[in-house]
This record gives C-alpha cells, sequence and structure tokens, in this order.
C-alpha cells in the first residue's frame, strides 16, 4: 500500500524590519516597529546546519544589487553587515537564494516575495536553536523556517506487483471489454471502465479463495468522456514525485520536452536556471538526468504518470485518462519533477523549486501523490501531522508561498487556464482527515474508493477531503487485481504492475482534470483555476457513494502475505458523506466545460520598437491545429507580421504607434485584434 509522506512542522517566525547597519553599503533604514517574534524548540528532524531564511525587501534591495541576480554564486555573505556578523559567527558556507533566476519570470518572483528567499548552509556542530534566535532577533529577517529531509512514510524499495497469470489470462479474453483503444492492459483499469469483473467469475487467487468482484459503473467514466475528448498537447501535468521514466515505451511520446535542453547536459541552454532539464529536472541531485530505477525506488511515479497520460491507440500495455487518440502528438504531456530518489527525498527548499519550476516551465496540473500525516492519525502507527489550515500556514511558509504561486500564475491570461490546479492524495491513515498541504481549501485532496464503490480500507476522509476516486484495495478484493494498473519501470521484464492508494486516486483526478482542460482548449475556452477547480468538484457521478456502501466492510490485514488470516471491519456508513463531493466523473466535466468559460480569442499584442515576439494563432480557433492562417497589418509602417509556414508568426515592431490587424484561419473564419508598439518594453 503506497503511503504518503510526513513532514513535521517548520517554524515561521514573522519579524519586523528593524535596521541594516552596514554604512559601507547603505543607509540606516528607519522601518523597524521593535517587534520581534519568539522562537519555538527545535523539532524533531530538523535538518541540521541548515536553515530557511526569508529576509525583508528592502534589506535586499539595501545590499548590492549584482549579487542579487544570481542563485547559484558561491556566496557566504549577503553585503549587510547586520546579517553577515550572524553568517561569519556561525560558518556559513554558503549562502543562496531558493529560486534561481529565470529573466523569462524574474520580475514576477520578485512580486511574489518568492526572491527573498534564502537557504544558509553552516557548520552542523553549531547549535541550531541558538542560530534561529540570532536570525529571529534580526529586523532584516522576515521569517526563519527550519528545514528538513523529506521521507517517504511507505517502505522505500517496495515495487509495484506484476500481473500474475489470472490476469494475463483476463487480459487476453473479454474482461471488461471497451470499443475504446486497442491497449490490452485498458481491460484491467476497471478506474476507468469498470464492467463489473476485476478477473472472469469462478477464478480463486493465490489462496484458493473467491475474491470480492467490482461493481460495474465504478470509475471515473472515461467511456463517454472520450468521445468528446482525448487529451491535448498543450495541456502540460508536472509529477511531483519517484522519477519519471521518460524513455517508458508507453510514455515516451507523452513527456513534456523543454527542447532547447540537452538532456543531462551541464549547460543550462535556456536560462531558467537548471542545466540540461529536458523531461524535468531531478531536485534530489540537482541534476537534469531523472532516476528512476535505483535500487529502494519503487516506480511510483511512473506508476502514477501511466494513469494520467499512458500513450492511447498504440496496441501496447496500458491506456491513460488523458493519453490522446492513438495519433501522433495528441495527449497532455508529463513533466517530472522529481524529489524522491532511492531511499531519500529532497529537503523543504527543494520541493518548493519544485513547485515553482513547474508552474515557470509551462505546467499547468501539480500532482501530488505524498503529502503529511492526517493530523487525526492513530498516534500509535503514526506521527500525526498539522489539524488546521492556520497551523499549516504558520508552520510551512516557503511550502504555502510556493504553492499559491503555482495556482495563481500557472498558465496564461491569453490560455485555457489563467493560474494553476493542486491535486494531492488524501492520505493513507485510515483517519477522519485528510493531509496537509492537500487538506488545505485551495487544492483538492482525493480520497480513495475501492472497485465496487465502498471506501477504500486505508483511505482518509471527512475533513479536508474534497473528492473521491479509484485508488484499489487488495485487502479487500483478496487479488492484485483490485489495485491500480499502470505502467512502471522494468521489474522482471514487465513494464506494467499495480499499486494502490490514494496515491493512485489521485491521479485519476490529475488525469480527469487534464482531460477537461484538454477539452477547452478544444472548444476555444478559457478558465480562471478557481473557477475551473469548482467545475471539477462538481462534476461526480450520479449514483452517490453511499448507494454502494455496506453495513460493514471486512477487509484481511497485509493479506499478500498471509491471507484471510487478520479480519478487519470498517463500518463504510461513518463515511456517508465524508467522501467530497464523490466520485469524479470525466464526462460530466466535459459537458460543463461545454457550458462555462468564457470564449478564447487572439489578444492584443504588445511589442517594443526593432524587437519581436512570436504567435500561434492554432490555440485561438476551433480545430486550429488543423487549420492554416494568414494574418494582414493595416499599417504596415508600425510593424510587420511574417510566417514561413502559416502557423507561427513573428510580429517585428517598427516605429512607435497602434494598428489593427486581421488573422484569418483556411476554414474562412478570422478574428480582429490589435497591435501596440513601445519605444520600451512591457505590458501597459
Amino acid at each position: 500500500m503506497m503511503k504518503k509522506i510526513y513532514l513535521l512542522p517548520l517554524l515561521a517566525l514573522g519579524l519586523f524590519v528593524a535596521s541594516c547597519s552596514d554604512n559601507s553599503i547603505v543607509a540606516e533604514l528607519n522601518d523597524s516597529d521593535g517587534k520581534l517574534a519568539p522562537v519555538i524548540d527545535v523539532p524533531v528532524g530538523a535538518k541540521q546546519g541548515e536553515l530557511l531564511i526569508k529576509f525583508k525587501a528592502s534589506t535586499l534591495a539595501a545590499t548590492e544589487p549584482g549579487q542579487l541576480k544570481s542563485a547559484r554564486i558561491n556566496r557566504t555573505a549577503l553585503g549587510c553587515l547586520a546579517v553577515d556578523t550572524v553568517l561569519t559567527r556561525i560558518g556559513t558556507s554558503k549562502l543562496e537564494r531558493v529560486f534561481p533566476v529565470d529573466q523569462r519570470t524574474e520580475a514576477l518572483t520578485q512580486e511574489t516575495g518568492l526572491s527573498q528567499w534564502y537557504v544558509v548552509r553552516f557548520d552542523e556542530n553549531t547549535d541550531l536553536q541558538q542560530v534561529a534566535n540570532s536570525f529571529a532577533a534580526r529586523g532584516e529577517v522576515e521569517k526563519v523556517q527550519y528545514s528538513r529531509t523529506i521521507q517517504r512514510s511507505y517502505q522505500p524499495g517496495i515495487r509495484a506487483t506484476s500481473p500474475g497469470a489470472a490476469t494475463q489470462a483476463a487480459l487476453d479474453g473479454s474482461n471488461n471489454t471497451t470499443a475504446f483503444f486497442n491497449d490490452p492492459g485498458l481491460a484491467a483499469q476497471w478506474g476507468y471502465v469498470n464492467k463489473g469483473r476485476l478477473l472472469p467469475y469462478g477464478t480463486l487467487n493465490s489462496f484458493g479463495e473467491q475474491i470480492v468482484q467490482a461493481v460495474q459503473g465504478v470509475d471515473v467514466g472515461c467511456e463517454q468522456a472520450w468521445e468528446l475528448c482525448t487529451g491535448d498537447p498543450s495541456v502540460i501535468v508536472a509529477v511531483m514525485d519517484e522519477g519519471v521514466m521518460w524513455n517508458h515505451p508507453d510514455l515516451k511520446a507523452n513527456m513534456w520536452v523543454n527542447e532547447g535542453e540537452v538532456y543531462g547536459s551541464d549547460e543550462d541552454a535556456d536560462g531558467n536556471g537548471y542545466a540540461g532539464d529536458r523531461y524535468g529536472y531531478n531536485f534530489v541531485d540537482d541534476i537534469g538526468i531523472i532516476s528512476f530505477n535505483g535500487t529502494y525506488d519503487t516506480g511510483h511515479g511512473t506508476h502514477v504518470a501511466g494513469t494520467i497520460a499512458a500513450v492511447n491507440g498504440n496496441g501496447l500495455g496500458v491506456s491513460g485518462i488523458a493519453g490522446g487518440d492513438g495519433t501522433a502528438n495528441s495527449g497532455v504531456k508529463i513533466m517530472s519533477c522529481q524529489v524522491f530518489a532511492g531511499a531519500g527525498g529532497v529537503s523543504m527548499y527543494e520541493e518548493a523549486k519544485a513547485i515553482k519550476y513547474a508552474a515557470d516551465n509551462g505546467a499547468v496540473v501539480l500532482q501530488c501523490s505524498w503529502g503529511y500525516n492526517s493530523g487525526l492519525a492513530n498516534m500509535l502507527m503514526y506521527t500525526p501531522g498539522f489539524t488546521e489550515d492556520g497551523d499549516w500556514v504558520d508552520g510551512a511558509p516557503l511550502e504555502k508561498e510556493a504553492m499559491d504561486y503555482f495556482i495563481h500564475n500557472a498558465g496564461s491570461p491569453n490560455g485555457v487556464i489563467d493560474g494553476g490546479i493542486v491535486v494531492f492524495a488524501a492520505g493513507n491513515e485510515y483517519a477522519a482527515m485528510a493531509g496537509y498541504p492537500g487538506a488545505y481549501p485551495d487544492y483538492i485532496s482525493v480520497a480513495a474508493v475501492a472497485a465496487d464503490g465502498t471506501p477504500s480500507s486505508y483511505s482518509n476522509y471527512a475533513a479536508g477531503v474534497r473528492i473521491a476516486a479509484p485508488g484499489g484495495d487488495s485487502e479487500y478484493h483478496k487479488c492484485d487485481e483490485g489495485k491500480i494498473y499502470s505502467t512502471i519501470p522494468p521489474l522482471d521484464g514487465e513494464y506494467y504492475g499495480f499499486m494502490e492508494g490514494t496515491s493512485m486516486a489521485c491521479p485519476h483526478v490529475s488525469g480527469v482534470v487534464a482531460l477537461g482542460l484538454s477539452y477547452a482548449s478544444k472548444l476555444q475556452k478559457h478558465f480562471r483555476a478557481a473557477d475551473f477547480r469548482q467545475l471539477v468538484l462538481q462534476s461526480v457521478s450520479d449514483a452517490s457513494l453511499e448507494s454502494y456502501f455496506q453495513d460493514t466492510k471486512t477487509y484481511y490485514s497485509n493479506y499478500a502475505y498471509y491471507g484471510s488470516v487478520s479480519p478487519m471491519q470498517m463500518e463504510p456508513a461513518n463515511y456517508a458523506g465524508e467522501m467530497g463531493s464523490g466520485l469524479i466523473n470525466a464526462y460530466k466535466l466535459l459537458k460543463a466545460v461545454e457550458g462555462a468559460g468564457v470564449e478564447l480569442r487572439v489578444p492584443n499584442m504588445f511589442v517594443s520598437v526593432n524587437e519581436q515576439t512570436t504567435i500561434n494563432y492554432a490555440r485561438f480557433f476551433a480545430d486550429g491545429k488543423n487549420l492554416t492562417f494568414d494574418c494582414t497589418i493595416e499599417d504596415t509602417s508600425v510593424a510587420t507580421m511574417s510566417s514561413s509556414d502559416q502557423l507561427n508568426f513573428t510580429l517585428t515592431g517598427l516605429k512607435s504607434g497602434s494598428t489593427k490587424a486581421t488573422v484569418t484561419a483556411s476554414n474562412g473564419t478570422s478574428q480582429e485584434f490589435y497591435i501596440t508598439v513601445r519605444k520600451t518594453d512591457g505590458w501597459l
């Protein structure tokens, strides 16, 4: 069973600016009110020799400007005597801005305050509490946060289970057949299309026992949804997890590709602050090489990615919810933001970097099959996490700010969605509360159901849960086929296997969200992220989950190892109304998209004199990817528009002024817009 990650609450100290007394650089700042926040004790698991510091904007503005233009320069001083005194005393080995400088987004990074976060590394033998106290006492510091290495709460090394002979026979037969796609594994993906059988009737499991069968219709409604849309490559999903096997035969065609980068190169070709990030980035090892098959890797990231976007219709393996229609470049794209490798994981600041990286490089869905333990988890089995929104906000300010950046700044005002959608697993602690960050109202936290619609025995529920999706429950169904079938790195020659957990329910929702955004793109619809999130939560199956609930549900702890020797009971009635808004339904979301949003139209364009900008008009016209375009400008003394392929156009500013332009598609439809040429860059 795939368990969730737990992070202990981190220190957040809200401070006020006093003064930077480095008179050799700037005059003294006089905006202190004399208040200093209290310092809490070092939490268990805090990383020695490392703190996260958010400096006041005025403090950074007063330091040497050249030092702030690079996040990776080897520095041990800020350029402010009051702060540098502390840095020297603690034996600082590196002072590094958390978020690398990307000139494309630097202005926004500063506007949102993320540029103010720094990681400080120092002698590990220095008392961490005293260092935190020293920084907290500086008025130039806004927040101090302890760092921590993220650890999984599921056991590293426990990999997916491969399909057995019974599953193989079912895949070769008629189980769960559907008219869509020729991927043989689709027959085992009951979460997409559930015909009421996990295995042929009469099949006994490895213990010689009858399995608990599925119930028809307990799925996310792919069969109807695929009639309308199967996925669009303009939609990018960032998978924050173990590394995704980017060259998996059933995933490679649907991987996001950063075209300017050479995989694993030491050169940052596109200047985004990350070298060699062709398919995403390995934030664990700080390199562009994505790892996925180490001794203690589980295949989790690859499994999650397959549920979202395994290539459809290629006659191979499994299908993806938004994996396309079998034609070239038709599915949504997967970006691998690797935060786990082997038995280890990233620190808090690297996690925040991964979130911002996803937003800055085009992702609009953040897939997070991880999180902290539920605050109501059984203390005999787990270390409980946050219990209230305010506790998480105060305890993990860097994480919260990075998430805010994603939900407000991913996407585009001129694209299918303005902002981003964050999807989290609710947790596997059997608890009546979702874990954070997913439990926070701005995100979608996903509970898991079994193949018969009952709550998965392990799933968190109630407070903080927003929606439910198929996650599997093999200890109830008494077979691996009751789990979720998807892509994995090769295991004994197999590229496909079974996993279960809210970790597997989560990508069902991410896949449906991506499919809905793909359909919006097809219809030239534009949404605000908050509005689209509400559509998702409202798009649930007609039948309430309670209609599948029983008086009691018996499952067997560690069934795969011992069989039915340890029966456990749960009462599904206690989950009534506590599984979020219901079981997510892709067809309902797509139909909701038809009647919502606003028409996506060619935006007015701005360019500087003697500068150029590019645009592709396909996304602003119905069936645009199958059309060609022509653009005319009324006053060609102001600007010109050129194209070599009638798809991608280059606008060149010639002189200050404004002029109307018309773009006409090969199907005869047209749109008008205005071009403004200015003496300097920037938006009006």
